[in-house]
């Protein structure tokens, strides 16, 4: 485990092992000492303790994590030291390639055609082995764990009774609220909760009334001002058009039931009051606007992958999810790119993930980063018989293996994915 970057002199031994085992520095499976990464140990405490504070986080929270995190569950950690081979060069962070013999090679592709509905397992067994070819994978991550708050105001009638308002206290600020107490775990995925802001509670005149609680009925005073309204108005009976009577085919009439003979109805939509009670503050002329805060805790992630040609086929997803080794693993307020002593390729990799940073919204703020760099085993192996030939690749430590089109022995003629639907 490397150790914070210290002010005071040291003695030339120190300093010499220190140097020395910087120049190795991409051997390890510890954090990567950059120039960025220096400061005193963030505890999780402290972490949960920075939204109590206004404004900017305190400055202990800005620096790094010095204590090389936890593999996640698909990585694993660097265990011996030894040089390797691959397209890019020689590099000297461990890596244990995957040694696979024919046996283990057919016992993979024939447990993977056997979860395949109509594929036989003939070829798998018989075909010949042409070629095993070493393709591995790097994979670069980049995590921005981080906190948005933003304020919205809500309004509600209001019936009277006490108010949270100024003449209380000052109104708290966004950035003043204290969620300790709700703070998640770090790198959740998502997380929102909403918090009253205290002391922000005011009561105004409903504008959709003009705090009369009462709105003139648009139906029988259409015409009239704003504000003004007619009582008792009617309208003329539809059933009988306005006569009072309903006259009939022999000549006789009989009083319309419908207005009972006044030929005049009272309006339908108020009842001839000329008022309707206002949606808005239902009838109670008031309304209470309280400011809510919006808090967010989320994980913005930026992910890229380095192929050789070999393994170009395979979609990045399947990287993304395979088990591989952890090359560099760095935690920090704002992660720089890793640096290996013996990898020019590494260090631009690196350098790339970290451009890629996500966009931070104006209204959030960076609680801390995590970079990762793993190398993912990728094999692909060709199979032939006569003339024909088919390759498949066997990915990660855990050895999933992905056939992306062609099999010699499918009997299905492109029905699979219709017996698989009927499955579910």
């Amino acid at each position: 485990m490397e150790q914070p970057l210290l002010s005071e002199k040291r003695s030339e031994t120190e300093e010499s092992e220190r140097l020395r085992s910087y120049q190795y520095v991409g051997r390890t499976g510890s954090v990567i000492p950059t120039t960025s990464l220096a400061g005193a140990e963030v505890s999780i405490k402290e972490i949960r303790s920075a939204t109590s504070f206004s404004g900017h986080y305190p400055p202990s929270i800005h620096a790094p994590f010095i204590n090389s995190p936890e593999p996640l569950p698909n990585e694993e950690a660097i265990l011996h030291q030894g040089p390797y081979t691959t397209d890019y060069g020689t590099y000297s962070n461990d890596f244990r390639r995957q040694l696979l013999d024919e046996v283990e090679i057919r016992e993979l592709l024939i447990d993977h055609v056997g979860h395949r509905c109509c594929w036989g397992s003939r070829p798998a067994r018989t075909w010949k082995i042409h070629a095993v070819e070493d393709c591995n994978v790097y994979v670069g991550t980049l995590e921005t764990f981080l906190e948005e708050r933003e304020l919205v105001s809500e309004t509600e009638p209001y019936h009277g009774g006490n108010i949270d308002g100024k003449d209380k206290g000052p109104e708290l600020g966004l950035w003043d609220l204290d969620l300790r107490s709700q703070f998640p775990a770090l790198y959740v995925p998502y997380k929102e909760t909403r918090v009253k802001i205290l002391r922000s509670e005011t009561v105004e005149k409903c504008s959709g009334c003009a705090g009369r609680g009462d709105i003139a009925c648009p139906t029988c005073n259409a015409d009239q001002e704003p504000g003004f309204y007619k009582q008792n108005q009617m309208s003329r009976c539809p059933a009988c058009y306005g006569r009072g009577l309903i006259a009939h085919r022999d000549g006789s009439d009989t009083i319309c039931t419908n207005c009972d003979g006044k030929g005049k109805i009272p309006c339908a939509t108020c009842g001839s009051r000329g008022l309707l009670q206002c949606k808005t503050c239902h009838g109670s002329g008031s309304l209470s606007t309280l400011k809510i805060a919006i808090i967010k805790w989320k994980t913005l992630s930026t992910r890229k992958v380095s192929v050789t040609s070999g393994a170009a086929l395979v979609p990045d997803e399947i990287f993304h999810r395979a088990k591989g080794v952890q090359l560099c693993n760095t935690q920090a307020s704002q992660c720089s790119p890793a640096f290996f002593a013996d990898s020019f390729f590494l260090n631009q990799f690196s350098f790339d993930v970290i451009q890629d940073r996500p966009f931070i919204p104006p209204t959030a703020w960076v609680i801390c980063e995590r970079h990762m760099i793993s190398v993912v085993p990728v094999t692909r192996v060709t199979m032939s018989r006569h003339r024909q030939f088919f390759s498949f690749y066997i990915v990660g430590l855990s050895r999933e293996v992905y056939l992306k089109d062609y099999y010699p022995a499918r009997f299905c003629w492109g029905l699979c994915p219709c017996l698989e639907w009927l499955k579910t």
